[in-house]
């Protein structure tokens, strides 16, 4: 997002912990938001008529309080009045806004239960799975397999194994993903959830599994580096003979013995 639609994100955004520091369940908080977002991604008129720079601001919060009053709770109708009311350098900022808030307030109830550390580590555990398995990944991405049928398959293979916000979560990313993979929806959410202590995600491949105590050393090793904590993806890769690889966004270090090897075979080459 630019412009317009960043400052509005940001303001609604303190508005969200408010809300969801007030919630008896912010969990619910979410689904509402979520079912928001996907009216505006399936009504495209609705959409544009919400963030139509020409209307007033009070014209467009008093349609979304049209539509969505006795259908949402209170805490959701203010959230998405007051986003609606703001301005959006195009309509579809909208629809993402609503679905990051809806991120957080799942995040916020993972949070408030003291198990944000396992919603991080199963988001990203999940992607692997889904990135791993062609024929899971074609049947959750099927924009013609009917939202029930998802959930069941979900539900059948998370079901009593996550955290209900990671199940929460990943359901929705299956079920609208607006434009995006599975994978990268999982990704996003993962961020946004480490977003919440301000902190990195490190995606560490290593050839044999660390150590409590590497984990921790490598964890403030990149802290150090980075001026943030990191929370640290550990993924077991056949392809690194020796040292890791590590990713914190678009930035890779590599240190494996593989990658080495490859860097020599390449010069020997020139």
């Amino acid at each position: 997002m630019r412009g317009a639609s960043r400052a509005s994100l940001a303001a609604a955004t303190d508005q969200l912990a408010a809300a969801t520091a007030a919630a008896a369940d912010p969990g619910q908080l979410g689904a509402e938001l979520f079912a928001v977002a996907h009216v505006l991604d399936e009504q495209a008129a609705v959409r544009r008529a919400l963030s139509d720079p020409a209307r007033s601001g009070g014209d467009k919060a008093g349609l979304a309080a049209a539509l969505l009053r006795g259908k949402v709770s209170p805490a959701a109708l203010e959230l998405v009045t007051g986003l609606v009311a703001a301005r959006w350098s195009a309509p579809r900022d909208l629809a993402s806004a609503i679905e990051q808030l809806a991120v957080m307030a799942v995040v916020a109830a993972a949070d408030g239960a003291g198990r944000l550390d396992e919603l991080e580590d199963e988001l990203f555990r999940f992607s692997r799975v889904v990135s791993s398995n062609p024929g899971l990944r074609v049947a959750l991405s099927n924009p013609f397999l009917a939202a029930e049928h998802k959930r069941e398959v979900l539900d059948a293979l998370l079901g009593g194994k996550v955290t209900p916000q990671t199940l929460q979560l990943a359901t929705e990313a299956a079920i609208d993903p607006r434009g995006r993979s599975l994978d990268a929806s999982l990704e996003e959410y993962a961020r946004l959830a480490a977003q919440r202590r301000e902190r990195l995600v490190a995606e560490v491949h290593v050839a044999i599994p660390l150590t409590a105590q590497q984990r921790g050393r490598l964890a403030a090793a990149l802290a150090a580096a980075y001026g943030h904590d990191v929370h640290l993806n550990i993924v077991l890769d056949p392809q690194v003979i020796g040292g890791m690889s590590v990713r914190i966004g678009d930035e890779m270090i590599d240190g494996s013995t593989a990658s080495q090897l490859a860097d020599l075979r390449r010069r020997l080459a020139a």
